[in-house]
């Protein structure tokens, strides 16, 4: 959560964020630099509703209110209203609610981005799962993204493989044996049609995680 204090918050922005970073004080100085915050409500969030908007159930949405904390922590952390808006996944009929101190973008347009937040953490839940980065090389930004784009790209390459040549073997599968012969003089097709040795497999099938996330 201190990663919070180190951000230079710029203005018009939306910042979506999990209920791990729900800090009232921090959210505040956010908000007083006139950008934006999304991020869920905690199970034991207290809140006086002020107000209600009508919204279209059928999207998803269960309401739409202005409420102000009702904790004496809370209320002194974050004084201004905030837009509580509930919403139910379609799809996995699991019941969310947002915080947010934008009061003019559509409340689906909010789960949208909450969402949008989502698809991110799955794209980097798929980053360490599948990639093979053991260690970064480099530490900068333009190293670490270097690094990272490389192994997708290799990733992609090699499922194109897959495709082509009709493969059965599953791309962890293909990637193990590509690295097990990768300076020896074997046709490919011949090296993916024979599976690497058991004892080269490692026990699991997870990739190491990336440092850093």
């Amino acid at each position: 959560m201190n990663i919070l204090d180190q951000l230079a918050w710029e203005a018009g922005s939306f910042y979506i964020m999990d209920r791990g970073y729900l800090d009232f004080a921090r959210l505040h100085r956010l908000h007083q630099c006139a950008a934006f915050f999304v991020t869920r409500a905690k199970k034991n969030f207290r809140c006086a509703r002020r107000y209600s908007r009508p919204v279209d159930k059928s999207t998803g949405l269960r309401f739409d209110q202005t409420v102000v904390t009702a904790g004496f922590y809370t209320r002194r952390d974050y004084p201004d209203a905030l837009r509580r808006i509930g919403y139910r996944d379609p799809k996995t009929r699991k019941a969310l609610v947002f915080l947010t101190n934008n009061f003019t973008a559509p409340a689906l347009t909010i789960a949208q981005l909450y969402h949008g937040r989502w698809q991110i953490e799955l794209f980097f839940k798929w980053i360490k799962q599948h990639l093979r980065i053991k260690a970064f090389y480099g530490t900068s930004q333009n190293a670490v993204r270097t690094q990272i784009w490389s192994a997708v790209a290799v990733c992609l390459l090699v499922a194109i493989l897959k495709k082509r040549l009709h493969l059965d073997s599953s791309l962890y599968t293909i990637l193990q044996i590509l690295s097990l012969t990768l300076f020896e003089k074997t046709p490919i097709r011949q090296a993916l049609s024979q599976p690497p040795p058991a004892s080269e497999l490692p026990i699991t099938q997870n990739y190491p995680g990336l440092p850093g996330f």
